[in-house]
Order: C-alpha cells, then sequence, then structure tokens
C-alpha cells in the first residue's frame, strides 16, 4: 500500500489521533471478543450482533479519516495544481469507503 504524505508533511487527522487510537483500540477489544465467543460456541445471533457492532465503530473510524482529509489535504489542494489529481484521489477513496 502506497503511503502520502499530505498537508505540509502532516496528516491531516493529527488533532484527532488520540480519539482515533482509542476507537481503534476498542475495536481490537472487540474483536478479541469475538474470537473468545466463537471460542466458547455462543449462540450465531449473539456473535452476528457483536460483528455489526464492530464493523460499525470500523466505519465510524473510516468516516473520521475521510472527513479530516476532505477537511485538510483536499481542501488545502484545492488551489494547487495538484487539484485535479486529489480530487480523483477522494473519489476513488470514497468509491472504496462505500464498498
Amino acid at each position: 500500500m502506497e503511503e502520502k504524505e499530505c498537508c505540509d508533511h502532516s496528516y491531516s487527522y493529527e488533532d484527532k489521533k488520540d480519539d482515533l487510537l482509542r476507537r481503534l483500540s476498542k475495536i481490537e477489544g472487540q474483536v478479541k471478543g469475538i474470537q473468545n465467543m466463537i471460542k466458547d460456541d455462543k449462540y450465531c445471533v449473539d456473535v452476528l450482533v457483536q460483528v455489526a457492532a464492530a464493523q460499525s465503530a470500523l466505519k465510524k473510524v473510516g468516516a473520521i479519516l475521510l472527513k479530516s482529509h476532505a477537511a485538510g489535504c483536499v481542501k488545502n489542494a484545492l488551489n494547487t495544481d495538484k487539484q485535479d489529481e486529489m480530487l480523483d484521489e477522494l473519489v476513488d477513496t470514497v468509491l472504496k469507503f462505500m464498498k
């Protein structure tokens, strides 16, 4: 996966980093809990509810990152010669995120 820097060598989510890490840690705990539910042969519906909760939490992390990218990197690129490239990247990213 290609890693890009934006916004003058800082990432647009920098001010949300602590919140994102907290959310991801919680998601990690949810996934471990799901693993334990499977090991313990818990009822399918109960496992599925927890899977849906983890998916929802992960989508929220993605939404925060997407909003930060649009408000930071994309906004900053709008008045530069990289405007078209950045808008194309944003559209591609939104399409991937919607899958």
